[in-house]
């Protein structure tokens, strides 16, 4: 018969055909971790995954790169002297006694073709292994032949960029070498700032994404790109969740690059005045394994193989040395930042209903004392 705004818990469960209760005190299991000096060097933010992780290639000299289906390429043959295979005797001696093949596309086989040495396997292999493959073929038939293949039109080795990029398209890798950065340029550069932009590099059916930033930041994870990658360059603002006795509540973003909790507590209005407890202010968020164990939390409790944990992190803004600590916290994306009431709020929203109560009743009373005696005039 109350105004509500929808069912009640009773309602829920009742009306519910089937339902599957948990016998455990809590959904589940975590650890809490005070903020201290002793926690904050081992915080550092792992991001979404590692290129050079997952594909390796961060360092060293750049891949090769291979011939393949649809280059164009030009054979030449050189022989020492006159009257060999290719060199006519009427010719004469002269430097440089060669003759250049007509260009030929790599068919789909990855195959072309060369006069008096038949099919040569191309596709997948080297400039320099094709040359010598010809120079074997030939060795019996031209004079001291040498052969040298040039690579006109490069097609098979190329990248695709896409996403929020300049001038999304497909490119063609330098024989050099071109990291993840030189072809994010190469498309016209990222249109959003580093620190909300992230890539995704997808090879051979495997993908793999970094923050933009940690291209830059972590040169080992500029790894270089090889034919056939398809590079996804888009972007995501990182945000935070505020609940509790903050003077706001809701999703922020974080709007620059490095956010840690005392700028996260100042962007949820900071603590309500009369209602936080300033000593129990939390950042729930689902932390390694590895960082926790350097952090000497117990986590016997959990199993072993899990290496993500549920992790409450605690401060006291009553110490005046917590805010220098906050200042060194990190925040991450889609850390919840979250502010208990204190202790005597819960007191004062019980005397307030109370108060309410005995208030209504006493008024009951007045009203009907004051009823009473309105009858009583009435009758005189």
């Amino acid at each position: 018969m109350l105004p509500a705004a929808g069912p009640g818990d009773g309602a829920i469960e009742g009306g519910a055909s089937a339902s599957v209760k948990s016998a455990d005190a809590v959904a589940l299991k975590y650890a809490l971790v005070d903020i201290g000096s002793g926690i904050l060097d081992f915080l550092t933010d792992p991001g979404p995954g590692s290129l050079y992780g997952s594909f390796g290639g961060g360092r060293g000299p750049s891949p090769e790169l291979q011939i393949g289906v649809g280059d164009i390429i030009q054979v030449s043959i050189f022989e020492s002297a006159a009257g060999g295979l290719f060199i006519p005797n009427e010719a004469g001696s002269r430097p440089g006694n060669f003759v250049t093949l007509p260009q030929q596309t790599v068919d789909k086989a990855g195959f072309i073709s060369v006069p008096y040495a038949g099919l040569i396997r191309a596709g997948g292999r080297t400039l320099a292994q094709v040359q010598r493959e010809i120079e074997q073929k030939l060795v019996n038939r031209a004079i001291e032949p040498q052969a040298i293949v040039a690579l006109v039109d490069q097609r098979s080795n190329e990248v695709t960029v896409v996403g929020d990029v300049g001038a999304p398209k497909k490119l063609t890798l330098n024989a050099g070498g071109d990291r993840m950065l030189d072809v994010i340029a190469k498309a016209g550069g990222i249109v959003h700032p580093g620190y909300e932009t992230y890539v995704t590099l997808q090879r051979r059916g495997k993908r793999a994404t970094v923050f933009f930033n940690s291209l830059i930041e972590r040169p080992v994870e500029n790894i270089f790109a090889v034919p056939g990658d398809t590079i996804y360059v888009y972007r995501e603002q990182r945000a935070f969740l505020a609940f509790g006795a903050t003077g706001l509540s809701g999703q922020f973003k974080f709007e620059q690059e490095r956010l840690n909790l005392s700028d996260a507590v100042g962007k949820a209005g900071g603590l309500m005045d009369d209602r936080a407890d300033p000593g129990q202010v939390f950042v729930y968020r689902v932390e390694n394994r590895a960082a926790l164990e350097k952090m000497g939390v117990d986590l016997a409790p959990f199993d072993p193989d899990q290496k993500k944990i549920p992790t409450i992190f605690r401060t006291n803004f009553r110490d005046p040395s917590s805010f220098f600590a906050s200042q060194k916290f990190p925040m991450r994306d889609a850390d919840i930042v979250y502010v208990s009431n204190a202790d005597q709020v819960e007191l004062f929203k019980f005397l307030s209903l109370v108060t309410g109560v005995t208030g209504a009743t006493a008024q009951v009373g007045s009203d009907a004392a004051s009823v009473k005696s309105s009858i009583r005039t009435l009758r005189r």
